[in-house]
C-alpha cells in the first residue's frame, strides 16, 4: 500500500450524526484537518439538516436523505472551491448537523413580578411560570446568528435568551388580553397561543420557532390572595351572624381539643356565651324581621286582640299591657300624663306620651279633675 493510499484511507468516507443526547441543537462533525474526500457518503436523518461551511462561509444545505458528495450536488461549494485539484481530490469544509426536532419541556418563569392594571384590583403584581417547545426552522440562519463556530450548541445556551424574550412579552400579552386578573386562569390557554405566535414571529430572524407555549400558573401576591380568600369565605357564610357562629364553633372545637389549657377553657366559655346570646336574639326576633335587622325589644301582642297593647313607664316600672280603655283609666287616675313614657309594637323606643298622637288623643278626651268643693 502506497503513501497516497494510506492518506486516502485516513480521509472521511461517511459523514453522519447519531445523537445520544436530548439537548444538542447543533453538532459539528469532527474531521482531520477539515478534509472531506470526493465521493464520501453524507447521511442526514429525519429531524436533521446538514450545513456545509467553507472558509467561514455557508455553502450548501442538505435535508434528510443519503448523498454521495459530488460536484453535481455541491453546486455552491464547487463554485467556491473551483476544484482546481480534480474531481477526486479532497477539499476542506466544516459540516454542521442541526437538529430540527421539537425541543420540549423548556422551562420559563418570572424572576420579578409583572405589573398589570386590573379594573377590579387596580395595579397588581403577577408571577407566572410554565414551559414551551422550540424548533429550528432555518438552520443556516441559526448558525449565522447564534451558533457561530460552537462545535456543540445546546439548549442551555439559548434558553436564557428565550426566557428573557418570553418575560419581556408576557406583560404586554396580559395587559392587552383584556381579561380581569381573577379570570386569567380560565384564559391561560388562549394567552399561551397568542404568545407562541408573537414569539415565533420575533424569533424568525434567528431561525427559531415556538410552536407551543404553556402557562402552568399565574399567581397574585400573597396579600391579595389572602383578601380574596376572606371575601370568598364571607360569601359562603352569607351574613355576619352566621360568620360569628362559624368562628365561635371553630373556637369551641379548638378548645375542646385542648381540655387541659386554662386559656382554651376560657375562650370556649366566652365563645359559648356569645353563641348563646346570638341564639337568644334569633329566637326573640319577630318572624317578619329580616336577618341583620334590629327588632324592638318587648313582648309581642296578645293573640286574638286587634287593638294595640300599650305599656307605660311609671316610676321605673313597666305597666301594661293596656288597651285604649286602660289608657283612659290611667289618664283619669293621673298615672298617664303627657310626660309619661309609652311603648307599643311598632315604636322604635320608649316615647313621651305627648309625642304619640294616639296617646295625645286619649289625654285630650279625659276630663280634668273636679275642682275642690268649698
Amino acid at each position: 500500500m502506497g503513501l497516497m493510499d494510506m492518506l486516502r484511507n485516513e480521509l472521511i468516507d461517511i459523514i453522519e450524526w447519531l445523537d445520544d443526547t436530548r439537548d444538542t441543537i447543533v453538532w459539528r462533525f469532527p474531521r482531520h484537518d477539515n478534509e472531506i474526500k470526493m465521493g464520501a457518503k453524507l447521511v442526514v436523518r429525519e429531524s436533521q439538516t446538514a450545513v456545509f461551511v467553507n472558509e467561514g462561509q455557508i455553502a450548501d444545505t442538505f435535508t434528510p436523505g443519503t448523498y454521495t458528495l459530488e460536484t453535481r450536488n455541491l453546486p455552491i461549494l464547487a463554485t467556491l472551491e473551483g476544484w482546481k485539484y480534480g474531481f477526486d481530490s479532497p477539499w476542506k469544509a466544516e459540516v454542521y448537523f442541526v437538529s430540527t426536532r421539537l425541543f420540549t419541556d423548556m422551562k420559563w418563569g418570572t424572576q420579578n413580578p409583572v405589573m398589570m392594571r386590573d379594573a377590579e384590583f387596580g395595579v397588581v403584581r403577577l408571577r407566572a411560570f410554565g414551559a414551551f417547545a422550540a424548533r429550528v426552522i432555518d438552520a443556516p440562519t441559526l448558525i449565522r446568528e447564534l451558533v457561530g463556530t460552537d462545535p456543540a450548541f445546546r439548549t442551555e445556551e439559548v434558553s436564557e435568551y428565550l426566557r428573557q424574550m418570553i418575560v419581556g412579552r408576557l406583560g404586554t400579552a396580559l395587559a392587552t388580553a383584556g381579561v380581569p386578573a381573577i379570570d386569567l386562569a380560565a384564559q391561560q390557554g388562549a394567552i399561551g397561543t397568542k404568545l407562541a405566535g408573537i414569539l415565533t414571529e420575533e424569533l424568525k430572524p434567528v431561525g427559531i420557532a415556538v410552536p407551543t407555549f404553556i402557562i402552568e400558573n399565574i399567581s397574585l401576591p400573597p396579600e391579595v390572595e389572602e383578601a380574596l380568600d376572606k371575601r370568598t369565605s364571607m360569601g359562603v357564610l352569607g351574613d355576619l351572624d352566621r360568620y360569628t357562629q362559624f368562628q365561635a364553633a371553630n373556637a369551641i372545637e379548638d378548645a375542646a381539643q385542648n381540655p387541659g389549657g386554662g386559656a382554651g377553657e376560657g375562650v370556649g366559655l366566652g365563645m359559648g356565651m356569645a353563641v348563646g346570646q346570638r341564639m337568644a336574639e334569633a329566637l326573640n326576633r319577630p318572624s317578619s324581621a329580616t336577618p341583620g335587622s334590629t327588632a324592638p325589644a318587648g313582648p309581642p301582642p296578645l293573640p286574638g286582640q286587634d287593638t294595640p297593647q300599650w305599656y307605660l313607664g311609671v316610676d321605673g316600672q313597666q305597666v301594661g299591657p293596656l288597651d285604649t280603655a286602660g289608657l283612659r283609666s290611667a289618664a283619669t287616675a293621673g298615672t298617664l300624663t303627657a310626660a309619661t313614657l309609652v311603648w307599643r309594637t311598632g315604636l322604635e323606643s320608649w316615647t313621651a306620651a305627648a309625642q304619640v298622637p294616639e296617646v295625645t288623643a286619649v289625654l285630650a278626651s279625659v276630663p280634668p279633675a273636679l275642682p275642690p268643693q268649698s
